[in-house]
């Protein structure tokens, strides 16, 4: 197939990119290399060094024989979104290329505004020039489990069956979102069920549950293939950022209780679940939604089995509960349903003690790389 990776240099995309180029796909990466300026912005890296764009492609192409086109641009620019869909046309467009921190989109009005108008109007362009340039193109879009927030019944995949006073319909699942990133995913959600329903197009919204690991098998051997791993109050994620924390000494920093539950996955399991929704496509006119993650663990549980895991190394970590900056349960139930990838073969990794050890360890490695300074939330709800 043609698939085009839209932020094909981020921490999902880049090992998608590689992975479907290594099953034997023509693979199109588009990126404007944004994530890279917002490190400088505030003043922190990626754990692993992360090496130019033109490094890690020349790097595949070193150790695969395969090559994997690069298009450099916005998909704000309506210009260059047609130029790269009439050069590509791709059968698939994975869209990964969005402001994806909720913490981020918090930080003030500026910061808000941009994440929605870059997600928003960047879809919505994707939208647009599949309609009017390839419209049997699959569009497979990174959603994420916090469009639903946590209410007080299951978590449906997208749907819901609904009776109300004597009559009965099939409706979108209500949402309830954390943030003005959250809630940017939503609006993303009802254009494309929009689209599909108006224009006929054919879509599959993958709500992703946060996403754990490292390493995948195409992006080891070489240090420019490397995937980049964040451990800031921004964008690092909880069971990265405590075994990071744990490898340098750092208190693990769990949120208010440590209650808040969450779905997980392997970032294997985020290149199986997308695979799987490319090679099974949406028929045409059809929004479809998987619920994309593997298992539910609260943050506490969490840091308490990096804490275990870490103290079988010989190190000890403290947790540290941190007043919660984000208005949010810390108590609540969480009960999702998540058997349409399964139903398709998904087989997952499940969280093990194994990679917690190799997650800590590869921190160990680049501790030098650590700033303690900007582990700390500095973004309020509030």
């Amino acid at each position: 197939m043609k698939i085009m990776i839209a932020g094909g240099d981020g921490f999902c995309g880049w090992p998608t990119a590689l992975y479907f180029s290594e099953k034997g796909h023509d693979v199109a990466i588009v990126d404007n290399l944004i994530r890279r300026e917002w490190d400088k912005e505030l003043g922190t890296q990626s754990l692993t060094p992360i090496a130019s764009m033109d490094e890690r492609l020349k790097a595949w192409t070193e150790k695969s024989g395969k090559s994997i086109r690069f298009y450099l641009g916005d998909l704000q620019d309506y210009e260059f979104v047609e130029h790269i869909f009439r050069d590509f046309e791709p059968e698939a467009f994975v869209h990964y290329a969005e402001q994806r921190s909720a913490p981020y989109s918090m930080i003030d009005r500026q910061h808000a505004v941009f994440t929605q108008v870059n997600n928003v109007v960047g879809n919505l362009n994707v939208l647009f020039a599949i309609k009017e340039i390839v419209p049997d193109c699959h569009l497979i879009k990174l959603g994420t489990m916090g469009e639903y927030g946590t209410p007080n019944i299951d978590i449906e995949e997208g749907y819901i069956r609904i009776v109300h006073k004597g009559r009965e319909d099939v409706l979108p699942y209500p949402k309830q979102p954390f943030s003005f990133y959250h809630l940017s995913k939503v609006h993303d959600s009802h254009n494309i069920m929009f689209t599909c329903r108006s224009w006929g197009l054919r879509a599959t919204d993958l709500n992703q549950g946060v996403v754990y690991g490292l390493w995948t098998n195409e992006t080891q051997g070489d240090e420019r293939l490397v995937n980049r791993i964040d451990y800031d109050g921004v964008f690092g994620t909880a069971l990265n950022r405590f075994c990071i924390q744990a490898a340098v000494g750092h208190d693990l920093t769990v949120y208010g209780k440590g209650g808040q539950t969450r779905a997980f996955l392997d970032i294997r399991d985020t290149l199986q679940c997308v695979e799987l929704a490319a090679l099974n496509p949406a028929d045409r006119g059809e929004f479809r939604v998987f619920n994309q993650f593997t298992e539910q663990f609260s943050v506490l549980e969490l840091a308490q089995r990096v804490q275990n895991v870490a103290r079988g190394m010989g190190i000890e970590a403290k947790i540290a509960h941190l007043e919660n900056p984000r208005v949010e349960k810390e108590e609540h139930y969480y009960n999702a349903v998540h058997t349409k990838l399964l139903d398709l073969g998904l087989q997952p990794h499940l969280l093990s003690d194994e990679l917690i050890q190799g997650l800590i360890e590869t921190a160990g490695k680049y501790r030098e790389r650590v700033d303690f300074d900007v582990i700390r939330p500095n973004a309020t709800w509030r």
